[in-house]
């Protein structure tokens, strides 16, 4: 949810008007919306990169997920994988668009734990791959956009660990 509608809900449910704070919060978001919007198409527009270069750090860090035996154990494997980077850099960037981590929580992480766990996927491992696109995407933005994007990746990271 963005932050407008965060102020809205909550001022609608207390039957009064948004306070000074809120409007400021709203004026913020307002302010930062084209960076974000810069942050949230660079990282799209590069996805493939981001994923590449993550996941050749998370072998390299756990080369037993690529070793017979392991998690990402083959083409399809591995696929299964690489796809699931992309789908959490794709989070990374809605929580940067609403300015908000709600969407990166009720989209991407309700369950997440347990799901891993029943496909005996290494949550630890996980919270790694994180790590690495958020290493690769960081390097790819300017220092202000990298400091707004960071938080997100950090979200995600501190909910697998």
């Amino acid at each position: 949810m963005s932050v407008v509608s965060q102020v809205i809900l909550n001022a609608d449910d207390e039957l009064r008007y948004p306070t000074i704070g809120e409007l400021k919060s709203i004026e913020t978001y307002l302010s930062t919306g084209e960076r974000r919007m810069q942050i949230a198409q660079t990282l799209s527009e590069n996805e493939k990169k981001i994923v590449d270069k993550a996941s050749k750090e998370l072998w390299a860090l756990h080369p037993d997920y690529i070793a017979p035996g392991g998690n990402a154990f083959g083409q399809k494997q591995r696929a299964l994988c690489l796809r699931d980077y992309g789908w959490y850099l794709r989070l990374v960037t809605y929580g940067i668009i609403a300015g908000d981590k709600d969407p990166i929580e009720s989209i991407g992480l309700v369950g997440v734990r347990e799901m891993y766990n029943a496909l005996d996927v290494p949550v630890p491992g996980m919270a790694d791959a994180i790590r690495c696109l958020k290493d690769a995407s960081l390097g790819l933005l300017s220092a202000e956009e990298a400091s707004e994007a960071e938080p997100y990746f950090d979200y995600i990271i501190q909910a697998m660990s």
